[in-house]
């Protein structure tokens, strides 16, 4: 649309600009306008909506034809957030997803302040700058806004350019409209006070806002980073549980937007907004910040006699002692032996100590395999643990013997499976009790309040087996539920554990399936991850290609495929 131009324009001076013509009703109007997107701006959670609202808003509220606002950057620069010219049907940057291009504009030039440009200078000297005409005005640079013109054919007459300050009078940015168009002539004219003083408000207002929206989007970056920062020290705490913090907020989140789609049983009622999505996502990072508490030697224990001191070596040291002891008594029998003062029962002895020699051998290696803790013990290795506990490696000078094993250590090696004492595992287990204890503990704004509820459920089942409350399915949560069955795939599939080698895709699914089955997860989220592929999604970026085998379906426990 081609825009008449006024053939007068008063001069460049403000105060005696007069006000746009038009009566108290729309006076009323205007404010009534003005008052109600003040009170959008201090919802408005997105940063470049609100930017884009205050830009169209003003330009509604000052009839402007065209505006520009800029944010200013820690560079000293402006940066171009929103452009809108309507009669060039022009929109970019915001909502719009069409890039501006423009390069920033620098305040300071060589040290020397941008006082030539219009923008700048109400950034630098902090008022706003009122231009009736740009064609007419002195002591500015138009010239980047004459080659626009010359191009498009549009003729950019009046300017009114206002600087947005915050709470500490800083300017943030600039509110930058162009060509007042009179509502009844249709003409360009220039903004008058009226219009000016809006401009002003509203820019306060948005200038507001916008300080509140970056306070809170910067103290979101800052809590997040923190609990990131403590989750990545949990994991550095211990070379077997690395990036583990950092890979259940993965499955986390893969589990929880499939569940947002499901109609499956309870599943129907759950619609996370972003917020709870993003809550649900917090807990996970922060499910195990308990452990801060938990001993290294006791989360880093790969073998049954392994403590802050490795007892594997001690013990080992122990019968290589015995054996060279009884292969010295075995030398000796048989130099006695060739000598020709042996006797038949010289042979005996040189026989006895060769059997008990390949007892030793065969004991060394027992003790070797239990104490990996792979297999169960059953009472037919316990009862041979006990005959080699009964066994002596030393009688000091006072005549006492020494035990081959030691009751500890004798206690230890008997342990059923894994490789951690009933005492040890509930010092692991206690990390939750500390985890809910310290995130309870944190003033979590309200849309984080569910944090400490799932952060610190993540061992609970479904049959009220768990801990450390034994809750049952109904008193948690789902996102509680769905941190349970991240944090178990992950441990299922993990390779850097001391107590186990990495599980294939199939092992792990079985597993999770015989715990669906036995009520220790929530068989609605099973079905879901199973159904949607979670497992696959995941597997494809965090597990090794050894670990990504043939899954049968129709094998996994608990699982009919739908």
């Amino acid at each position: 649309m081609e825009i008449p131009v006024m053939n007068e324009v008063s001069g460049t001076d403000k105060t005696r600009m007069e006000p746009m013509s038009g009566n108290a009703e729309d006076y009323l109007a205007r404010v009534e306008k003005l008052n109600q997107l003040g009170i959008a701006l201090s919802s408005e959670k997105n940063f470049p909506k609100l930017l884009e609202e205050v830009l169209v808003g003003a330009k509604e509220l000052t009839h402007a034809d065209a505006g520009t606002l800029y944010t200013v950057t820690q560079r000293n620069t402006l940066k171009f957030e929103i452009i809108r010219t309507d009669s060039l049907n022009i929109a970019k940057g915001g909502t719009t997803g069409v890039e501006i291009g423009f390069p920033e504009i620098p305040l300071y030039s060589d040290g020397v302040p941008n006082l030539e440009m219009v923008a700048p200078s109400a950034v630098l000297q902090g008022t706003t700058i009122n231009i009736p005409n740009a064609y007419e005005a002195e002591g500015y640079d138009f010239s980047g806004t004459r080659t626009f013109d010359r191009n498009t054919g549009y003729r950019s007459i009046s300017f009114l350019t206002v600087p947005l300050k915050n709470h500490d009078n800083e300017v943030i940015g600039v509110l930058q409209l162009i060509n007042a168009i009179d509502g009844e002539t249709k003409q360009i004219v220039p903004f008058g006070m009226t219009d000016q003083r809006i401009a002003e408000s509203l820019a306060s207002q948005a200038a507001m806002a916008m300080t509140n929206r970056t306070l809170i989007n910067d103290l979101e970056k800052l809590f997040e980073s923190f609990i990131q920062t403590i989750a990545s020290a949990i994991d550095d705490k211990s070379p077997y549980t690395a990036r583990h913090c950092e890979k259940v907020p993965v499955i986390a989140e893969m589990l929880a937007r499939a569940a947002k789609e499901s109609t499956i049983g309870d599943l129907k009622h759950f619609d996370p907004t972003a917020e709870e999505m993003n809550e649900i996502r917090m807990a996970a990072w922060m499910h195990d910040c308990g452990k801060v508490v938990t001993p290294e030697h006791v989360v880093d224990k790969t073998t049954k006699l392994e403590a802050i001191v490795d007892r594997t070596r001690m013990v080992a040291l122990r019968l290589e002692l015995v054996r060279k002891e009884w292969e010295i008594e075995q030398f000796k029998e048989r130099t006695s032996a060739t000598e020709g003062r042996g006797s038949l029962e010289s042979e005996k002895g040189t026989q006895d100590l060769d059997q008990r020699l390949r007892q030793l051998e065969e004991d060394v290696e027992f003790i070797k395999k239990i104490n990996k803790g792979e297999d169960f013990m059953t009472e037919q290795r316990l009862d041979r643990l006990r005959e080699i506990g009964q066994k002596y490696w030393w009688t000091d000078g006072a005549g006492e013997r020494h035990p081959l094993l030691e009751e500890d250590e004798l206690y230890n090696l008997s342990i059923p499976r894994g490789t951690l004492t009933q005492e040890q595992r509930r010092i692991i287990n206690h990390h939750v009790v500390v985890t809910k204890k310290m995130l309870s503990a944190l003033p979590f704004p309200r849309h984080l309040r569910h944090v400490p509820e799932m952060a610190g459920s993540h061992h609970e089942t479904m049959n009220g087996t768990g801990y450390p409350e034994g809750l049952k399915r109904e008193q948690m949560s789902i996102g509680a539920r769905i941190m349970a069955i991240a944090d178990i795939f992950e441990a299922l599939t993990a390779a850097d554990r001391p107590y186990k080698p990495a599980k294939t895709l199939s092992e792990s699914l079985k597993i999770l399936g015989f715990m669906k089955k036995s009520g220790h997860i929530d068989p609605d989220l099973f079905q879901v991850f199973m159904d949607q592929k979670i497992y696959m999604e995941y597997a494809r970026t965090y597990l090794s290609p050894e670990q990504i085998d043939e899954i049968p379906l129709e094998s996994i426990p608990g699982y009919v495929a739908r």
